[in-house]
């Protein structure tokens, strides 16, 4: 298969994820709540707002990458900023858009992928987001760097959140509690194919395209694109919560999820600042 397929099955399987999503997110108390905030966006911008002016994203045009149905994105426009959204998912972009018209916010959301985000997006924004769970869905990683890149104004801030490798390259069945080493760490042998049938927020949910392709990229392989670009790290964390149940052994927290009774043996997360120079 080619790129290109692999492109077109991952999005025929979000497309299909938007139905289920726009249920599981709670999208109608979301629009009706003027004050309602994703646990995401709250998570990150404790962790982002140290390296924003005057830490406030309050008049800053941000734009956030595979945004799917736009929850995140909104919540960044309800805490002030000037926001943009892309997607690869026609179905998720169209339901993004009516978000925002359902809650009476400004917002604008531009189907396109990764690679192609900066040309569609045609401007330079004060931050550049990727929110959780993101990465994994792309192959190359020097596009994505480079993409952020040539989104980013000179000054402008990149910061993302996202699943610890290490946490993917763990055997995600056992109830154990052990954990054992399974998949890939690295890249280089190509995707993995799941064919779940099911989506994450919903697993009673059955979807017709049940075939999905991801990427494993290693901490280096995630940094050093970032840096070879031009970008300045200003911070790197790793964090020992997760927003949702990755492992069946998992614990929930206020915070999110945790492992029991051993919280630091495993990173769960990691969070990443870095600036495009002046």
């Amino acid at each position: 298969m080619s790129g290109d397929d692999f492109t077109e099955a991952n999005r025929a399987n979000w497309d299909e994820r938007v139905a289920p999503h726009l249920i599981a997110y709670g999208t109608d108390n979301f629009t009706a709540d003027p004050a309602a905030l994703s646990d995401v966006v709250r998570t990150d911008y404790e962790l982002m707002a140290p390296y924003l002016p005057h830490e406030s994203v309050e008049g800053l045009r941000l734009v956030h990458l595979q945004c799917h149905i736009g929850t995140d994105t909104l919540s960044w426009a309800r805490l002030g900023a000037d926001v943009t959204g892309i997607d690869f998912s026609s179905k998720a972009i169209s339901a993004a858009r009516k978000l925002a018209d359902n809650a009476g916010l400004d917002a604008t959301f531009i189907e396109a992928t990764v690679d192609d985000a900066a040309d569609y997006a045609n401007s330079r924004f004060d931050v550049v987001y990727t929110g959780i769970g993101a990465i994994t869905w792309l192959a190359d990683l020097e596009k994505w760097a480079t993409t952020v890149f040539r989104l980013l104004k000179p000054g402008g801030l990149f910061f993302i959140r996202d699943g610890h490798p290490m946490l993917y390259s763990v055997d995600d069945e056992r109830t154990d509690g052990q954990l054992v080493l399974t998949s890939p760490y690295f890249s280089g042998h190509g995707p993995l194919r799941f064919d779940e049938g099911t989506t994450y927020a919903d697993d009673a949910v059955q979807l017709n395209n049940v075939t999905t392709y991801e990427w494993p990229h290693s901490l280096s392989e995630i940094i050093q694109p970032l840096l070879s670009v031009g970008l300045e790290l200003l911070s790197f964390q790793e964090h020992a919560v997760i927003p949702w149940k990755a492992l069946p052994s998992m614990v929930p927290t206020h915070h999110g999820f945790e492992l029991p009774g051993g919280a630091e043996r495993l990173p769960l997360t990691f969070s990443l600042a870095a600036r495009r120079p002046l």
